[in-house]
């Protein structure tokens, strides 16, 4: 497979969309660059390939006009007659205790399988499946979700003083490089391409690991959509089954520096 590359389509009909990794309630999702892409990218069907949602913290709450407006842009699509399907992560609430205003109209599933038009068929989970059982603990995910709120609430105090609040902190920098060291051996890649071997399938899209990639090192192909904190980017399917990479962190930040900037507010739903 030739190295990924940017797609743009204005036309929805037959393009699949594949996001994760969103966190939206968490004080490190990014929002308002998330909506930005999504007007700018619009599908017929979207894939939210977990942790799309992080509300589970009553003693730490964030949910912003922008994280709404995501939810509200994705309503409005599926009105328009897009299809939504949800697989749920790890972060993710069980769909029947989402509460009123983050709901959206779309299947939950724990997996999927997506079939492209040239008649490839694709797993689509998550990707926590593929860590150990000690770090798949709820009590881990939390703990994991603590640590993270209150570095990023000291990035934010930090970028205050910078002149570019744009550009990427220490923390934020930190944070990343711990990530792909973590998963630096590419283990989690291998697991999760025997999953789809597995069933038989010719590929995996996935999540989690808040590291995109697109390849088919293992031989068969290997798609994480990356995430919405740190690298910005998501998977399309344009209708004819191959797999593009959209965004990249520095394209969407370059997007939005032509854009009135916003001071996200915290609201009470």
């Amino acid at each position: 497979m030739p190295e990924p590359r940017s797609k743009t389509c204005p036309k929805p009909h037959g393009r699949t969309l594949f996001l994760s990794d969103l966190h939206l309630g968490a004080l490190s999702s990014q929002a308002e660059l998330l909506l930005q892409f999504l007007r700018a990218n619009p599908a017929q069907t979207y894939i939210l390939v977990g942790d799309i949602l992080d509300l589970w913290h009553p003693m730490l709450p964030h949910w912003t006009a922008q994280d709404q407006a995501v939810i509200d842009h994705l309503r409005a699509r599926a009105r328009m007659g897009a299809k939504l399907v949800y697989v749920r992560g790890n972060h993710d609430p069980d769909p029947t205790r989402i509460p009123d205003h983050a709901k959206l109209p779309a299947t939950h599933v724990s997996r999927y399988v997506h079939t492209g038009a040239n008649g490839k068929r694709y797993l689509v989970v998550h990707g926590d499946e593929a860590d150990s059982r000690l770090i798949r603990l709820h009590v881990m995910t939390r703990l994991g979700s603590l640590i993270d709120h209150g570095l990023r609430r000291l990035e934010r105090m930090l970028r205050s003083s910078r002149s570019d609040p744009q550009a990427r902190g220490v923390v934020d920098m930190v944070i990343c490089g711990l990530n792909m060291l973590r998963y630096r051996g590419r283990a989690h890649e291998r697991r999760m391409v025997q999953m789809a071997r597995n069933d038989a399938l010719d590929g995996v899209i996935c999540g989690h690991f808040h590291i995109a990639a697109l390849h088919d090192h293992f031989g068969l192909t290997y798609a994480n959509c990356g995430d919405w904190i740190d690298s910005m980017t998501a998977l399309v399917d344009p209708g004819d089954g191959v797999l593009y990479r959209l965004g990249g962190r520095d394209a969407v930040l370059a997007d939005a520096r032509d854009l009135p900037s916003t001071d996200p507010k915290e609201i009470t739903p």
